[in-house]
């Protein structure tokens, strides 16, 4: 028996047909009349001199040899798809997907979408908004905005584009109300759970004890995504410790109001991700000048803020 690979047509005929255990719907799936699907499994299995399928009654099932092909057929396939787009990636300089998490694609990414595109109308920019880390050699993503703190990636390039900071921020009403960081002891606070799981927390308790004020309890209405407690702020339904990152363009516009000059730092941070080598595509690097240039404007909100890190505070 030779070791020589059958006809990769006659691996793809036999991993449609495993997968979905029928020839019809794999001849289906491939555009191929169920003859010419049965023809290529059979020239497979006298490759292999052994049957791949038992052909039951309107059924069929693996044999253990199909068994044993199976998962590594399907494997290979899904390895080189995958291996294709990236391929086709690297030669496409008119398309960029982004991915990055929903908060941030609403709050700042969406309303800058219009200055990249006036600025770069050659480039098609798509967003992907989800907290699900992709996998750039299987998802269709070029670029990654990830939210945390700093680790090393192996094979991938990765570059800091923004801090992040936090500060009470409330509607220009209610600021009238709260004139004094003490007063929040009587405000109703708006909490995120989008950031729980990050030690040290930044979050009410950590900014109260920054504040050197006695500490609340983690009551008030509660959000599992930032931007949806931002507009919550913006209506007046109470106060969020905003994000800057999130928060920037409704305190440019004077939705919301930062009143109080004590902020707590984190060191999560917004970074920038690609495969290793793809940062010199010329849309890629369009992107991150973009960002680099965009996010620079957030260093003015830093002017008369007394800064606290979230470690120091951490209990």
């Amino acid at each position: 028996m030779s070791d020589r690979l059958p006809p990769l047509t006659a691996l793809r005929a036999f991993d449609a047909a495993a997968r979905h255990m029928s020839f019809s719907k794999a001849a289906a799936e491939l555009n191929v009349t169920p003859a010419a699907l049965s023809f290529q499994i059979k020239s497979l299995e006298e490759h292999l001199e052994a049957p791949l399928f038992r052909r039951l009654n309107r059924a069929v099932d693996l044999t253990d040899a199909g068994r044993a092909l199976a998962p590594g057929a399907a494997d290979g396939f899904t390895a080189l798809s995958a291996a294709w787009r990236a391929a086709r990636r690297t030669v496409d300089q008119s398309t960029l997907t982004v991915t990055a998490g929903p908060a941030f694609t609403a709050k700042w990414l969406a309303p800058r979408l219009f200055t990249f595109a006036e600025e770069h109308p050659g480039i098609e920019l798509r967003f992907s908004a989800t907290l699900r880390i992709m996998d750039f050699t299987r998802d269709d993503v070029d670029v990654a905005i990830r939210f945390g703190f700093p680790r090393e990636e192996e094979g991938l390039f990765s570059r800091k584009v923004m801090d992040e900071w936090l500060t009470p921020m409330m509607s220009p009403a209610l600021a009238e109300q709260f004139p004094a960081p003490s007063d929040l002891a009587r405000a109703p606070l708006l909490h995120q759970d989008d950031t729980a799981g990050f030690k040290p927390a930044f979050d009410w308790a950590a900014w109260f004890r920054a504040a050197g004020l006695p500490p609340r309890f983690a009551s008030g209405t509660r959000f599992s995504q930032a931007d949806h407690a931002i507009d919550a702020a913006i209506a007046g339904g109470g106060v969020v410790l905003g994000r800057i990152s999130l928060a920037e363009g409704d305190l440019r516009e004077g939705r919301l109001v930062a009143p109080y000059k004590i902020g707590l730092r984190t060191e999560a941070q917004y970074r920038f991700v690609c495969p290793e080598g793809s940062e010199h595509r010329p849309q890629v690097r369009a992107f991150l000048d973009f960002l680099e240039t965009h996010t620079e404007a957030l260093k003015t909100y830093r002017d008369g803020m007394s800064f606290v890190d979230a470690a120091e505070v951490a209990e």
